[in-house]
């Protein structure tokens, strides 16, 4: 029997079986309703998976974005990776999605590497070690294919001559005690944390500031990350700027436990760089399986998909709707095994890791196409 675990999510941790019920009302942002999406889908032609089953299901503002585009006034998007380590599957969600509506819009993209953030968070980490990360991690958001004449990357660190006046404006706008109360700090954390939030804040600012005109930003990330904007948008308005709107999705479930996929915890990632072996490895070893102890039961009373971990997995993976259904309605029947149902999210996983890594070698020679620098 499989234990809820009490859920906690931070933008440094998130465990347990997270409510998103819940955490909608907790981190009073709006559900993705019907209405919303029908408006999307106006301007999109289609509604994405991710939006169909609710994977991506929360928002703050879209609804601004959306009236700027029916008045003829485009938008920029903006999302980001902190590297501190390899990118996993679970990273990729927020960049797949990114990638969907730079597609359907055609807008531009600015893509913030906040290098600065892992060295400041964790003691152990070197900036060395975090350069090395940064460059790889690049080349995984180049191999999602994103258009190199909209797509901007841009290092905090390397950028900072260019964000560093709006850093300020927006620093000086959020006191001390809403930093320490919004992400728990206290007087031993180090004082870069505390300024950490307001170059988050910057590419909310930076279309308006390259346009020349107030430009509304939409961010797509995980709903772990809305805390930085919250702030955000507090303090935009009054410094001229408008309010960055996010579109916020679920996490990637890990392999064998509550909460999303860790790049601390080894077996409950899948890296981008993971071969076939690996990738069946982790999956046969550790995915939380909803079968029955044996197979007579698991013939006779049928699987748990809604809890089992490969189920989950190919509702981010599988694009076919009525595929995942049978996969769905098969398991639940007894018709299809723990391991049948496994070895169908391998085989989904592989493919899609096999596209990805050879776009990720070709990436190599694009990098200099996407980066900003002072």
């Amino acid at each position: 029997m499989r234990m809820v675990k009490k859920y906690v999510v931070t933008p440094w941790e998130v465990s347990g079986d997270v409510d998103y019920s819940k955490i909608i009302k907790e981190f009073g942002v709006k559900p993705l309703d019907d209405k919303i999406l029908a408006r999307l889908k106006k301007h999109t032609g289609e509604v994405h998976y991710f939006l169909k089953r609710n994977i991506f299901f929360a928002h703050m503002y879209l609804d601004n974005i959306l009236d700027e585009l029916e008045k003829g006034n485009n938008f920029y998007l903006y999302t980001g990776r902190a590297p501190s380590g390899p990118v996993h599957l679970g990273h990729l969600i927020p960049w797949i999605f990114t990638k969907w509506l730079q597609d359907k819009f055609k807008v531009n993209l600015l893509f913030q590497i906040p290098d600065e953030e892992k060295f400041l968070f964790n003691k152990e980490n070197t900036l060395e070690a975090i350069d090395y990360w940064t460059k790889d991690n690049i080349l995984d958001i180049i191999a999602m294919g994103f258009d190199h004449k909209k797509t901007k990357i841009f290092r905090d660190t390397e950028y900072a001559g260019h964000m560093y006046k709006y850093a300020c404006m927006a620093a000086k706008k959020i006191t001390f005690s809403t930093i320490k109360s919004t992400f728990g700090l206290n007087d031993s954390h180090n004082i870069g944390l505390i300024f950490y939030t307001a170059m988050q804040s910057v590419p909310a600012f930076l279309p308006t500031v390259m346009e020349k005109n107030k430009t509304r930003v939409l961010i797509p990330c995980a709903i772990d990350q809305d805390v930085h904007f919250r702030l955000t948008r507090d303090v935009a308005e009054s410094l001229g700027f408008p309010k960055p709107a996010t579109i916020l999705c679920r996490f990637l479930p890990a392999l064998s436990y509550g909460g999303k996929m860790s790049s601390s915890i080894a077996n409950a990632a899948i890296w981008t760089t993971d071969g076939p072996n690996a990738v069946k490895g982790k999956i046969n070893k550790y995915a939380f399986s909803g079968g029955r102890d044996t197979l007579e039961e698991h013939r006779k009373k049928g699987g748990n998909p809604d809890i089992d971990v490969s189920y989950q997995w190919l509702t981010f993976f599988e694009e076919n709707d009525r595929k995942l259904r049978k996969i769905y309605d098969d398991y639940k029947s007894g018709k299809l095994l723990s391991g049948e149902l496994k070895q169908i999210l391998i085989d989904k996983l592989n493919a899609f890791l096999e596209v990805h890594q050879k776009n990720r070698e070709k990436a190599k020679n694009q990098v200099d196409k996407f980066i900003l620098k002072d």
